[in-house]
């Protein structure tokens, strides 16, 4: 993959719906198109130096985690492939190849469905305190990184951008989204993750934790946004766990760890990354990539 940066996309003749801290979203009515940017974020800032190529794999890595699920739940994408977009996209068919993906519009839900088969992050951090993630008693000795028996369900509110999601309890989303739909989401994004995590640990990768976003359409739940991505999941090598500490990994972890490393206090602005730094967190995504879904690529 011969590096490629688009920081951000300014289609003047495409009608922009908003900016995430990554993706660049335009409204075709009941569609949108999703393009995936080089930006990345960490403790929710968005940092100043793209990572050349991240909205390539992250859209790529995307597309084959919703086409291998897709027997558990629909998901809302149309095409990844631009000439299947509107009309008016073609003009930017060199940014928009396989950075983009043409989707249904859905209401979203305002919950994160957060899957942990191994306690870490947030998760370790209440555990540590309380014996508990997110309310879910915990057997006592565990460990950092140590795997859980059953993978758990820990939903999290969804934070407007620059503010951080909170964890909540089960009981807080039934009151969210109600008892049936939030059963229904805790079951489906258990199956999603399962299927994933054995996929992914014949592939000599461990799925410690994702999170995932539903919509609904015409009644029904649909999977939306990214899945099973470096940013949206940690990913560690199978080879290298060990529990008992923090693990090696394929995400973003590594910048996590840098900016720890330089004492930066998680506020805007960012500080500029070094080369070093960016160059190695292209090649954990783009390795992770490679290992889940290589040959996969569409362009």
């Amino acid at each position: 993959m011969e590096p490629n940066v688009v920081l951000r996309t300014e289609f003047k003749s495409l009608p922009l719906k908003g900016r995430g801290k990554v993706r660049d979203i335009y409204d075709f009515g009941e569609r949108l198109l999703i393009v995936a940017t080089d930006r990345i974020s960490a403790f929710d800032v968005v940092m100043p130096n793209p990572i050349p190529d991240k909205g390539r794999i992250l859209t790529q890595l995307s597309a084959f985690w919703f086409d291998l699920t897709r027997g558990i739940v629909p998901n809302h994408v149309v095409s990844t492939d631009v000439r299947d977009f509107p009309e008016e996209c073609l003009p930017h068919r060199e940014i928009l190849e396989s950075r983009s993906m043409l989707v249904v519009k859905t209401e979203v839900l305002p919950i994160e469905c957060i899957v942990r088969g191994y306690l870490s992050g947030s998760g370790w951090e209440e555990y540590r305190k309380t014996g508990a993630a997110c309310g879910i008693p915990l057997p006592k000795g565990l460990v950092e990184s140590s795997k859980l028996e059953e993978p758990i369900f820990t939903p999290s509110t969804k934070a407007e951008q620059g503010l951080h999601d909170e964890n909540i309890t089960f009981e807080e989303m039934e009151a969210i989204v109600g008892k049936d739909i939030a059963r229904q989401l805790r079951s489906i994004s258990i199956d999603v993750y399962k299927k994933a995590r054995d996929y992914a640990e014949e592939r000599g990768i461990l799925i410690a934790d994702t999170k995932m976003e539903f919509g609904i359409k015409d009644g029904k739940l649909i999977l939306i946004d990214e899945l099973l991505t470096p940013d949206s999941s940690r990913f560690w090598p199978k080879d290298g766990y060990q529990p008992g500490g923090s693990q090696k990994s394929f995400d973003k972890q590594f910048l996590r760890d840098y900016l720890l490393s330089i004492k930066w206090n998680k506020t805007p602005p960012a500080p500029e990354l070094q080369e070093e730094v960016v160059r190695k967190t292209r090649e954990k995504y783009l390795e992770a990539y490679e290992r889940l879904a290589g040959g996969r690529k569409n362009g």
